[in-house]
């Protein structure tokens, strides 16, 4: 579907230049916004090698095995029915601190490995169990510390600040990820 919108949306673009006559101007415009893209590629590929080495380090050095450690009583209280699976909550404690990296293409394989994982013990085939709904709830609110993207999407249009979101960006995901964490303990208990 996201498909046919972006195609009707060049397509009426092009007519409406043909007939407006600014077709040079879209020309242009598809010549500097590819380069534009490919240098941000580029920009991104750079610091999400950076970021992933990073993980990589605090895996090889225990950090993240004390940080899932720290996390555990978060994860026990949100996910109750989880009790007898320690593998989903390893992924989904890989999941939740990827994500408060900043890294979220670091949470995505941890995301789905948790989310299959749940899949197993989940009783109901056809309905997702309150935990597959919480994970999904509290991963799509994505508690912040470090917005890598954010950051370098400033830093590539030349912002003279571009870590000055991340105060904003951490205190706007704890309220999202707060209310989705109510949220879900409120709809887990009316069930």
């Amino acid at each position: 579907m996201l498909n046919i919108i972006w195609a009707m949306m060049i397509i009426l673009a092009v007519v409406y230049a043909v007939f407006s006559g600014n077709m040079q101007s879209v020309g242009t415009a598809f010549l500097d916004s590819s380069t534009e893209a490919v240098s941000l590629c580029i920009t991104m590929t750079g610091i999400m090698a950076f970021w992933c080495g990073i993980l990589e380090v605090a895996q090889k050095s225990g950090l993240t095995l004390k940080m899932t450690r720290m996390i555990a009583p978060f994860v026990n209280y949100l996910f109750p029915g989880l009790k007898d699976n320690p593998v989903a909550k390893e992924h989904i404690s890989t999941n939740i601190i990827s994500n408060v990296l900043g890294m979220g293409w670091a949470a995505t394989p941890a995301g789905i490995k948790a989310m299959k994982e749940m899949a197993k013990v989940n009783k109901y085939r056809e309905w997702a169990s309150n935990e597959m709904c919480t994970f999904l709830i509290v991963n799509i609110s994505s508690l912040q510390l470090i917005p890598v993207n954010i950051i370098a999407y400033r830093s590539q249009y030349g912002s003279a600040n571009p870590a000055l979101v991340a105060a904003p960006g951490f205190v706007a995901t704890l309220v999202s990820t707060l209310v989705a964490v109510v949220f879900c303990r409120f709809m887990c208990k009316r069930r």
